[in-house]
């Protein structure tokens, strides 16, 4: 039975965000407002790993949000993010996370990634997200872009996956060496998530 959250017009209500990755439930959280509540896959009882069988972002997105919609019957949305790199012809793009195996490992991800770049003058790099939204069984899309350069090594010690090595244009920071507000203000998924909660408030 479908247990629908009204989430248009807020109003202190809970909306699920399809992952257990308490990095990116952080900083979404940092992002939304306080009238309503980010809760993950462990809240609403879930503890599958995710279906990600597509070969792009939005596909992916679309495909763990559906899965949680269909066997949970709560409105939710899932992302999928990629790091495009201009000199490796956009890799790892949709297998970021699994760039070095499937372990997933960022340290893994981050040294095949510099080993791939070593010799290269072009750095130029972007970061996108996707969100897939299902809202009442409604499916809506969200794409945030944040454009940079890849580091020759690693700087900082916060963030998470490639944050290290990716530093955004305009800037000579990398998102690592950022506070979650100076990361949220001008990143990819802070773009997406600002797009979703803007949807949201109709």
């Amino acid at each position: 039975m479908q247990q629908e959250l009204p989430l248009r017009g807020l109003g202190g209500h809970r909306l699920c965000f399809a992952t257990n990755n308490r990095h990116k439930i952080e900083e979404i959280a940092q992002l939304v407002e306080a009238s309503f509540e980010i809760v993950s896959l462990a809240d609403i009882g879930c503890h599958d790993e995710l279906p990600e069988n597509q070969d792009t972002l939005e596909g992916n997105a679309f495909e763990k949000a559906e899965y949680v919609w269909t066997k949970f019957g709560v409105s939710c949305f899932a992302d999928d993010t990629g790091l495009e790199v201009m000199a490796l012809d956009g890799d790892p793009g949709v297998y970021t996370a699994r760039y070095a195996g499937p372990q997933r490992n960022a340290d893994d991800n981050m040294n095949l990634l510099l080993q791939n770049l070593s010799g290269k003058s072009d750095r130029t790099a972007r970061f996108r997200t996707c969100i897939a939204l299902i809202l009442n069984g409604e499916r809506h899309l969200f794409e945030g872009v944040v454009k940079g350069r890849i580091a020759h090594e690693r700087h900082g010690a916060g963030g998470f996956g490639y944050d290290p090595v990716f530093v955004p244009e305009g800037h000579i920071r990398t998102f690592a060496e950022m506070t979650l507000e100076e990361k949220g203000a001008i990143s990819h998924r802070g773009e997406a998530v600002r797009k979703l909660v803007a949807f949201l408030r109709g």
